[in-house]
């Protein structure tokens, strides 16, 4: 018996060893083999496995690898990778598919799987609508591809390094000059891919903290987005007189920054910053960031003769945009920055490279550099529980008659443009909840419109 639980929007998650275990990643693994065999047409598949530094992976990476082994399954395993070097690595090689073992930024009794897809068009990740329910359907019944043939298993240990170049090669950083960088790894998948970028950035400074790989997290959460897991971060930056600070998430797939005044740089300001260097290398492209904050990232756009794609919230369905709309780069709001290089999923190794190519060609402290991009204040996503999905939905029906005088969006749930001010209200995918993002021309109209919106939903009306 699964758990169904543990299947969430994008990903396999649950607590180890009571919701998700061995014999659950075994059973799991055996339907993404037939989900792919059924995909491609063929049983004859090469199928990538990675894996983080959790406790419960190597236990649970060879529960995988031993079920794509009795598939038939040509397995190469690339060993303890972060989850953009494992995407690399599928994508780069042309493997059919891939799993991943990881459970990104929760805590450490939690694991699961990701896992993708290779395609004409890029990578395609499993999720929602991409194939998750059909999975769990074929896991509950038992149904498996049979295959005669015993699969192989090789190792594959050099993807790292290659990652590594090939993102210098699509960045084309100038000279980096001698900058001072502190690194909060979190003890997590963060910590090797920054180790190997400054051996090849050799005139900077890396101040390690926490790059000890320890699945138990024993500094703090690997989760950026948690703005207290940075406090020690920004207190470093500041004692040191860094340039710059750096907060990647358990898996590597986010990175936060903070600027030399020990302040957290915005997401979407690290999307506009991004924008302006691609679209000064690659004039013309399409570029993407997603409906919660877009003003910094529209004006950063449309200065630099870019074409701007406004997208849903969520890793696969923003890869999936990436494909559709042949974007160059995207980036969210919770730190994932997305590249066509990388077959439409993430690379931190490239967000980290652009930033510090930005800082030594321009001169300046990166405060000023975001600063100077900045186009409007954000209030940070503010979450609302609700009793159910169904109230959820109720509120939102809400807005939609209140504020029928701006200019409305649906992209991804309910968003309303005025000329000073904007909000995107969203229901949470796993839980019933309300996510409000608010972005205004001043900080006093950003908290007026908060607490305006606030005592609408938490009023009793229906």
């Amino acid at each position: 018996m699964i758990d169904i639980k543990i299947f969430k929007a994008y990903d396999i998650r649950g607590i180890y060893p009571t919701q998700f275990d061995e014999t659950a990643a075994e059973t799991i693994a055996k339907a993404f083999f037939t989900y792919f065999s059924k995909q491609f047409n063929r049983k004859n598949l090469k199928i990538a496995i990675g894996g983080d530094m959790r406790l419960s992976t190597p236990s649970l990476s060879a529960a995988v690898k031993k079920a794509l082994i009795d598939s038939g399954a040509e397995v190469i395993d690339l060993g303890l990778v972060s989850t953009p070097t494992f995407y690399f690595a599928v994508y780069k090689y042309g493997y059919d598919a891939g799993i991943q073992i990881s459970a990104s930024h929760n805590p450490k009794e939690y694991n699961g799987l990701k896992a993708v897809m290779n395609s004409a068009e890029g990578l395609i990740k499993i999720g929602r609508d991409t194939g998750m329910d059909e999975i769990r359907g074929i896991a509950e019944s038992g149904e498996f591809v049979k295959n005669e043939m015993k699969g192989t298993v090789t190792t594959k240990t050099d993807v790292l390094e290659e990652d590594v170049d090939n993102a210098f090669e699509i960045i084309k950083p100038g000279k980096i000059k001698p900058l001072k960088i502190v690194a909060d790894a979190a003890n997590a998948m963060g910590g090797p891919f920054l180790e190997a970028l400054f051996k090849k950035l050799p005139s900077c400074k890396l101040i390690k903290m926490n790059f000890d790989l320890d699945g138990t997290f024993p500094a703090h959460q690997a989760d950026p987005l948690q703005f207290d897991t940075l406090k020690d971060l920004q207190k470093k930056v500041i004692e040191e007189k860094a340039d710059l600070g750096i907060a990647p998430d358990g898996d590597g797939d986010r990175v936060f920054f903070i600027d030399e005044k020990g302040e957290v740089i915005p997401a979407s300001l690290t999307t506009a910053l991004i924008i302006k260097e691609v679209l000064k290398k690659y004039p013309g492209e399409k570029v993407g960031f997603d409906i919660r904050y877009i003003r910094s990232p529209m004006k950063a756009t449309l200065d630099n003769g870019g074409v701007p794609v406004i997208t849903q919230v969520g890793h696969a369905l923003i890869t999936e945009t990436m494909h559709k709309e042949k974007l160059f780069y995207a980036g969210e709001s919770s730190g994932h920055n997305y590249w066509r290089f990388a077959g439409g999923a993430e690379s931190s190794i490239a967000v980290v490279l652009t930033i510090l190519d930005t800082i030594s060609e321009t001169g300046k402290p990166i405060s000023e550099i975001v600063n100077e991009i900045r186009a409007s204040d954000e209030s940070g996503e503010i979450n609302f529980e609700l009793e159910s999905n169904d109230e959820a939905r109720k509120k939102i029906s809400l807005f939609k008659d209140m504020f029928k005088d701006g200019k409305i969006s649906m992209i991804d749930g309910f968003s309303v443009d005025y000329d000073d001010w904007r909000f995107n209200l969203r229901a949470s995918n796993t839980e019933p909840l309300l996510r409000l993002n608010i972005e205004s021309k001043s900080k006093e109209l950003t908290r007026e419109k908060v607490e305006e919106l606030r005592r609408i939903i938490m009023s009793d009306k229906k």
